[in-house]
């Protein structure tokens, strides 16, 4: 068996707006990771228990960011736009493909 490492949420395709880049971006938010963890390196069970953490950060706002304290908010807001700018940046189109 071969052992998969993610790239890092800077390296990540679609600027880091994939599954695993949405997963660290969420560690910032709930501080969970601090910001200047990318999580490159990491092995898909390393991912796995962050994903996890994540998982139950979310739980208490029922998985949206509408219910978010302000804070965590504001903070899911700047995070994700810059993801979105730099995303665009590089020619991700948030329309769906036919087969998605």
């Amino acid at each position: 068996m071969t052992l998969q490492f993610y790239v890092g949420v800077d390296n990540d395709a679609q600027g880091g707006l994939t599954h695993l880049g949405r997963i660290v971006r969420d560690a910032w938010v709930f501080g969970i990771l601090p910001e200047t963890e990318t999580c490159a390196g990491w092995d898909s069970a390393r991912m796995q228990n962050l994903y996890e953490q994540v998982y139950a950060a979310w739980e208490p706002y029922a998985h949206l960011p509408s219910r978010l304290p302000e804070n965590l908010r504001e903070k899911h807001v700047h995070l994700y736009a810059q993801a979105i700018k730099t995303a665009r940046n590089m020619g991700w189109d948030a329309e769906l493909d036919k087969d998605e």
